[in-house]
């Protein structure tokens, strides 16, 4: 059987598992209304969801090799297996429009594929030991595995309808894992707040969709991408504005201003539920969305200009949001909307492979970051603030040594994974010139910013006193089937980076994942050349490669000891800064006011009417309306009864009345 046909165990394997662990939840609370202490089969959950991922795992690799160049993956015809295509299912056909269910796989939604169900297995694993004990263990990881066959569904289809179902797939699935502890309350507005935003970002993707149909007569992106060069001069204004919508959808489910603040909020949900949403799946969607259409957005270089500035300014503010936050999560939340600001800076460079880069080594820092936070959470018995830490390297060695690691990724350390996609993606901006001078200048401002606050979170974790209550905290180290995943992510985050995508300039060998890329990308780049005289990045000489390398590592160093060095001791810098720019803090402690404003001018209002409408629209006028009518029938029954009594003596009496009554009419015609 061909490869091809395999593609489609890729997202169902996981949707099994959701099934089954679904019934193996049914089945527990059947046990436990027989016996309230019986743990059922829940306990199989964790075996049947990792197993399910693992699956989907090996069929990605398998699918991988067999597009790999080499001389086996080439046809009947001789020519080089390129990308694999599954059954088609029809699903819509309505006159000339044809939508099909198909599962595509090049270069691109391979290293996708990879990510989503590697880096999803390893949060599996972790989770089993996280969510031990928890009366939903087997429901929790029913959504887990929904919610990777949704991604994978988005990754794999050939069209934008087969991939707006796993974009919905995973807005739903992000609202019940978000909201998993909804008897708190708070997690359950979270996940509201999370599935309002999303649909707004929806909105635009939808009406994107449209205008694509009305160009182009599809929905399949292949097809889109090869015809985008004959459409340019006849339907450019149209192109861009799809083109605008399309962003304003990757907005929603990858949290750029106008539409980040669902994803701090996001924290709400257990830990492997953030390490999940915020690494490599949910938020990386619009991401991969648009370096999936990139030659439509190649075509449209107004618009690669503006998502710059939405990605600059959407990393300036979220990265030094995080410098204030005190909830350990809550740093890594702001970090992860600064750090997809980077990835869509590298696609207003057109440097869609660099954008890709970052996307993968983002996924091992920072899902080790987030599960190296649950760790440090569990062991502190839910602790989350940062202030009430400290000293906590001795008590959770390997989960200390495992979280540096990320630490040094995400503040792009040399040689770190973060080091070399960062970089890049500012040495990208830098080449081409011109307004992504200033793109860049932004870059390295927010690099700084992370290099500080990722460091003054490892100070303040695990440096200094010991600021918890010792009577009633006892810090210990977490399973070895939690800080095993650590450990792999570590090693990930630590050489990702260097295997991947080693600068040209240090001649050790090609870029790796630019060389696998190119055939997918490179006709965005062509395009964006000679169909709109925008000029392409130059090449940098080896001598300002060098020159913005160690400008990088300069920063990264710099800032990091200085956020290092100004809180291993305690609370003293944050204490003086808090006293000194009092205004100022409360104003990052609050998002630069943007949630709140939004509160305060949309959701407050919108609350207000909501009332207006449903106390006195719907119960006194249109409830009022209905009663009064069924009142005044009511009443008019009760009189019309007392008027027929049921004697013969009232019978005689209404007859007579009718009688005279018909004479007098009869008279009066008669005359």
């Amino acid at each position: 059987m061909e490869v091809a046909s395999y593609l489609w165990l890729i997202p169902l394997l996981p949707l099994l598992g959701a099934g089954i662990c679904g019934a193996l939840h049914l089945a527990t609370l059947k046990a436990r209304k027989a016996n309230p202490d019986a743990s059922g089969p829940s306990g199989l959950a964790p075996w049947v969801a990792s197993a399910a991922m693992a699956g989907a795992l090996v069929f990605s690799i398998v699918a991988f090799l067999a597009i790999c160049p080499c001389d086996e993956n080439v046809t009947k015809d001789g020519d080089a297996i390129e990308s694999l295509r599954s059954s088609t299912w029809t699903w819509i056909s309505v006159g000339t429009l044809h939508f099909d269910l198909t599962m595509w796989l090049d270069r691109l939604s391979s290293v996708m594929t990879l990510v989503v169900t590697g880096v999803g297995l390893l949060i599996h694993v972790y989770a089993a030991g996280y969510m031990k004990g928890d009366k939903g263990y087997a429901k929790f990881f029913a959504y887990l595995n929904l919610f990777c066959f949704a991604m994978l569904m988005l990754v794999l289809s050939s069209n934008l309808l087969g991939l707006f179902i796993g974009w919905e797939g995973v807005g739903l699935c992000s609202y019940l894992l978000i909201g998993f502890w909804y008897e708190k309350g708070w997690p359950a507005e979270a996940g509201q707040k999370a599935f309002v935003v999303n649909r707004i970002g929806d909105a635009f993707f939808l009406v994107g969709s449209f205008i694509l149909i009305s160009v182009f007569g599809t929905l399949e992106m292949q097809d889109i991408g090869a015809q985008v060069p004959a459409m340019i001069d006849a339907h450019g204004g149209m192109l861009a504005l799809a083109a605008l919508l399309l962003f304003g959808g990757a907005c929603g489910k990858s949290a750029q201003l106008p539409l980040f603040v669902w994803l701090p909020d996001a924290m709400a949900g257990p830990t492997p539920v953030s390490a999940l949403i915020h690494a490599a799946t949910m938020v990386t969607s619009g991401v991969y969305m648009i370096v999936r259409l990139n030659p439509l957005y190649a075509a449209s270089p107004g618009v690669l200009l503006f998502i710059g500035c939405i990605a600059a300014a959407t990393a300036f503010i979220a990265g030094t949001t995080a410098l204030v936050q005190r909830d350990l999560k809550k740093v890594l939340a702001y970090s992860t909307v600064s750090q997809l600001g980077y990835m869509f800076l590298g696609i207003a460079a057109g440097a869609w492979g660099a954008a890709i880069f970052h996307l993968v080594t983002h996924a091992f820092f920072k899902a080790l970051l987030f599960l190296g936070a649950g760790s440090v959470i569990h062991g502190m018995h839910e602790e989350q603030d940062m202030h009430k830490m400290g000293g906590l390297r001795k008590h959770m060695p390997r989960t200390f040594v495992t979280f540096v690691a990320g630490a040094a990724a995400l503040s792009g350390l040399p040689l770190m994974s973060g080091f070399f996609s960062k970089d890049e993606i500012l040495a990208k901006n830098f080449a081409l010139g011109g307004p992504n001078y200033l793109l860049w200048m932004v870059g390295v401002v927010t690099a700084a910013i992370t290099a500080y606050y990722t460091w003054r979170m490892v100070a303040l974790t695990f440096f200094g006193e010991e600021r918890f209550d010792a009577k009633h905290v006892h810090p210990h180290e977490s399973p070895l089937v939690m800080t095993g995943p650590l450990m792999v992510l570590a090693v990930l985050s630590i050489v990702g980076g260097a295997v991947l995508g080693l600068p040209h300039v240090f001649g050790l060998w090609h870029h790796l994942l630019d060389g696998w890329l190119e055939p997918v990308v490179l006709p965005g780049n062509e395009i964006l050349s000679a169909q709109t005289h925008m000029h392409m990045p130059l090449h940098l000489s080896a001598l300002w490669e060098w020159i913005l390398l160690a400008l990088g590592s300069g920063v990264a160093l710099f800032f990091a000891h200085k956020g290092f060095h100004d809180h291993k001791r305690g609370l003293a810098m944050d204490e003086s800064v808090q006293g000194a720019f009092p205004v100022a803090h409360a104003k990052l402690m609050d998002a630069w006011t943007i949630d709140s404003t939004y509160s305060r001018v949309i959701v407050q209002p919108v609350k207000l009417l909501a009332f207006v409408i449903a106390v006195i629209v719907d119960q006194f006028a249109i409830d009022g309306l209905v009663n009064g009518a069924g009142r005044l029938a009511s009443d008019l029954g009760r009189r019309g009864k007392r008027l027929v009594d049921g004697t013969v003596s009232c019978y005689g009496l209404w007859i007579g009345a009718a009688a005279v009554i018909l004479a007098l009419t009869w008279f009066w015609r008669g005359n």
